[in-house]
């Protein structure tokens, strides 16, 4: 690698992306412990800007720190191992986890395991557990060869999928029959209409809420019990009571459900982001019904994790994740951008809403 770049995106524009190059880490800079990563591939979702979005509210900006005013969006993808002041980390390994859009970067090895190990920088302690661990390929067998494009895609969207299926069956679905999907054409609401399918037998129904122009596609997938436009909500009626589901973050859709539903509404469970330009509150509007909670998967994580014990949660998430995963090839075609501004390009479509539902893009730097 003779140049090295850095992405970065202005924190009050995310639309507003700079390439920085610099030149590539040096190994014989690391000290004790550190290790270098080559950034190989990592996936852009709307997840992705999701991070940007909350970045400052949740932390997300904090993790990869950047120049005032600047922000590095987090990435989830693999790396390899080219430089390692770690006796138990080896050149040549990979590692699949949290990373910054960048082409190289370096980590703390710590608490490192067979399976796995964490980066120990101390900006990162306070930070939530699950964003700091990465997974070491050779001694993890949930990432079978031949499915990293996927694997990176799919991987941090479907384990939100399932741990928002698993909260509303631990709530029996708040006493609702039917679960709104709001943006049900992005992967996680896809990944919780294919976990909700084994909910019908209790008589749960999942709707999709989508647009007219991804319309066709969620119907498709053959997942959704019904279809409804963003346009058509108000006309909504739910008798046997619903919980929203919001990965779009509308302010415009998630009013619209609470007006139609009222207390037809039971829970209102925000998630994603994915309209991030329609996210900002109407000031003094006040929604009927409950009160919109938002969902963050790291805690979720962690009582799982205190519930079932580490084996487990692994074995239920990791199983599913690869059954969907490998369903996830009738319906998802990827796509794939070489080079920094290939993938600054994909970034500036993603988000503007340029990247169709049906595709998944790949980044490799």
């Amino acid at each position: 690698m003779t140049t090295a770049h850095d992405l970065l995106v202005r924190r009050d524009d995310l639309s507003k992306l700079e390439t920085r190059s610099r030149a590539p880490f040096d190994p014989a800079s690391l000290g004790t412990n550190q290790i270098l990563c080559r950034i190989d591939q990592y996936a852009l979702t709307a997840n992705n800007v999701t991070y940007g979005v909350a970045g400052d509210s949740i932390g997300y900006w904090k993790f990869f720190p950047a120049p005032d005013g600047m922000g590095r969006i987090p990435v989830w993808g693999f790396a390899t191992v080219t430089a390692s002041k770690h006796p138990d980390v080896k050149v040549g390994e990979r590692l699949y986890g949290y990373w910054p859009m960048s082409s190289d970067f370096v980590l703390d090895a710590a608490n490192v395991t067979a399976s796995g190990l964490v980066d120990g920088a101390a900006h990162r302690a306070k930070l939530p557990s699950v964003y700091n661990r990465y997974s070491r390929l050779a001694g993890d067998p949930s990432f079978p060869p031949g499915t990293d494009a996927q694997q990176a895609l799919i991987r941090p969207l479907f384990l939100t999928s399932f741990l928002i299926d698993d909260f509303l069956d631990e709530n029996a679905f708040f006493h609702a029959d039917t679960v709104l999907v709001a943006s049900a054409s992005s992967k996680t609401g896809i990944g919780l209409a294919a976990m909700l399918e084994r909910r019908k037998i209790l008589g749960i129904k999942c709707v999709a809420l989508t647009s007219p122009a991804n319309r066709a596609f969620v119907s498709r997938l053959g997942l959704y019990d019904d279809i409804v436009a963003y346009d058509d909500i108000p006309s909504l009626r739910a008798p046997g009571g619903a919980v929203l589901v919001d990965m779009a973050g509308s302010q415009k859709v998630l009013g619209a459900v609470h007006f139609a539903l009222k207390d037809q509404l039971k829970y209102s469970c925000r998630v994603g982001l994915s309209h991030w330009q329609e996210a900002a509150p109407v000031t003094g509007l006040t929604l009927p019904g409950p009160k919109p909670l938002f969902f963050f998967a790291p805690d979720r994580i962690a009582k799982r994790l205190k519930d079932w014990g580490p084996a487990d949660f692994m074995q239920r998430t990791g199983s599913a994740m690869l059954g969907f995963i490998a369903g996830s090839r009738r319906w998802m075609t990827i796509e794939t951008a070489e080079g920094a501004d290939a993938i600054a390009a994909a970034y500036q479509r993603l988000a503007a809403g340029g990247i169709r539902p049906d595709i998944g893009q790949i980044c490799k730097p």
